[in-house]
């Protein structure tokens, strides 16, 4: 994984640590919390061009896409089919995709492909900001550890280090997880 990969800025954390931004364990934090939050959200977060998706119509005259912000569509299919932006639908950065003229996409599994630009060029900053404090809690924590005592000195992690998912963590997955046709 290259830096830019990060969903997060290695210089960030390395304030945050005390260390060099080109520490080994830093960067292994940085990389261990980027794959969870990639993980737990579904998608890569930044700029995905020309994912190729295949969505169940549902009847409706609106699908949602799996992955916002939508930045482009470049293709629809319906069964096959290129349908053409402006005519047979139109999108937008929410990620909706609009049937125009007949009014309504068919009610049938797998019949609409997608090929579209989602994501972000720059992580979003409640990404970041979560990305930054699972790595300091990896890079904190011994695994199995709750608690540890050295001399006259007691060390106890908080609960959410000790499962690894805070309030703002669960709420920026939420934001950012893949939509599926029950979320609209």
């Amino acid at each position: 994984m290259a830096a830019d990969d990060f969903l997060a800025d290695p210089a960030e954390l390395a304030t945050w640590l005390g260390r060099d931004e080109d520490d080994p364990k830093l960067l292994a934090a940085l990389r261990a919390a980027t794959r969870r939050f990639r993980g737990a959200v579904g998608h890569a977060v930044t700029l995905v061009t020309d994912d190729v998706v295949t969505l169940d119509g549902n009847g409706r005259e609106s699908l949602l896409l799996p992955v916002w912000p939508t930045i482009a569509v470049s293709e629809v299919l319906l069964d096959g089919e290129a349908l053409a932006e402006g005519v047979d639908y139109a999108w937008s950065a929410a990620g909706m995709l609009r049937r125009l003229g007949c009014g309504r996409w068919p009610d049938r599994l797998r019949c609409v492909q997608v090929t579209y630009t989602h994501g972000w060029a720059d992580s979003p900053e409640d990404v970041q900001e979560v990305v930054i404090d699972q790595a300091r809690t990896m890079d904190a924590v011994r695994p199995g550890i709750q608690t540890m005592q050295t001399g006259g000195q007691t060390l106890t992690y908080g609960a959410q280090a000790a499962i690894g998912v805070t309030d703002q963590w669960a709420r920026a997955v939420a934001r950012h997880k893949v939509r599926t046709s029950g979320d609209a």
